[in-house]
């Protein structure tokens, strides 16, 4: 029992941890986003994904990493810019606009 309960407050550490910064990824996205996205999530681009409207965001956070390191269509793919860290903050801001 007690290396249950041990183990169990190790997950819950490791999630804090490893927990977003949303606060962190608003910056981020309004320095490299708001300009395609727009500042409240609603596009400014044709084609481009209006995450006010929760376009794209039902994906798991893992897709949307891979996606915005790779980069679609006039959007730049930001691997080498932004690390996984950082853009795991921009979901998690992203998933705070609706």
């Amino acid at each position: 029992m007690k290396r249950l309960a041990s183990a169990a407050l190790l997950v819950v550490f490791a999630q804090a941890a490893f927990a977003a910064d949303v606060m962190k990824g608003g910056q981020i996205y309004r320095m490299h986003c708001a300009s395609c996205h727009g500042a409240g999530g609603t596009s400014t681009m044709p084609n481009a994904p209006s995450f006010a409207r929760g376009e794209r965001l039902m994906q798991p956070d893992q897709m949307l990493l891979g996606a915005i390191r790779r980069g679609r269509g006039a959007m730049p793919g930001f691997f080498g810019v932004l690390n996984d860290r950082d853009t795991l903050d921009v979901i998690a801001y992203l998933r705070s606009m609706r």
